[in-house]
């Protein structure tokens, strides 16, 4: 049997010890985003046209009288509108839908007060709205109900910090019935999101290559 010295034994658990990683640091950067509030929505639009034309209350009732998909300032958010401009989606041309490499014969453009998609198709839109991001907020978009409960689905990617122009509106059909969509009428709801801590690059410092769209944008790359 070995004998060992106290001090051989301390130094050879000192070196077996576990190391322990401290999950609360001293000092922590974080950031922050929160919802923005009506009264924010109405503020930055006052000071900085964030949204335009702007809807200062819920619209659920048009001019001559008849009720339509309502939009406008809701409690946190803002509800849009769909343009009457669309693109949509055929097969006529049997063309192969790459998002590298889009073939516009893909689609067929039509303007009107009311559009029909297909059964299990696809549309592009607008929005009637031009909106002018700040650069610190990001926004969230979720299909209205009103349509979602329909199975027509509502798609809108985020609109990034400094971001300006019409949105594009992405609608799917995914009935196996023809389905209407609604021009001049709400169609989707923004989320705006306000960070704590301004982004180093924005939207517009890269040269987003859809900052300032005015019409509906087919995918580029």
């Amino acid at each position: 049997m070995h004998n060992h010295s106290r001090s051989e034994i301390r130094r050879q658990s000192t070196k077996l010890r576990p190391i322990i990683f401290n999950p609360r640091p001293s000092r922590l950067s974080i950031a922050y985003m929160t919802i923005k509030s009506d009264k924010w929505i109405r503020r930055m639009v006052g000071q900085y046209d964030m949204i335009e034309p702007f809807a200062p209350d819920q619209v659920r009732i048009a001019l001559d009288g008849q009720k339509i998909v309502s939009y406008g300032t809701s409690s946190y958010g803002y509800d849009i509108r769909c343009a009457n401009e669309f693109k949509i989606f055929t097969n006529i041309n049997s063309t192969i839908v790459d998002p590298k490499n889009f073939d516009e014969k893909s689609f067929v453009d039509f303007n009107g007060d009311v559009c029909i998609i297909p059964p299990n198709s696809f549309a592009l839109a607008r929005t009637v709205e031009y909106f002018r991001i700040p650069r610190n907020v990001l926004t969230i978009c979720l299909g209205k109900s009103t349509y979602a409960r329909c199975g027509i689905i509502v798609n809108v990617t985020p609109f990034e910090p400094e971001w300006e122009g019409h949105v594009t509106l992405e609608f799917s059909n995914t009935t196996p019935l023809p389905a209407k969509i609604y021009a001049n009428e709400g169609v989707a709801q923004v989320l705006f999101f306000e960070s704590d801590e301004v982004c180093e690059i924005s939207y517009a410092d890269r040269g987003g290559k859809y900052q300032g769209q005015y019409s509906v944008t087919p995918p580029k790359i």
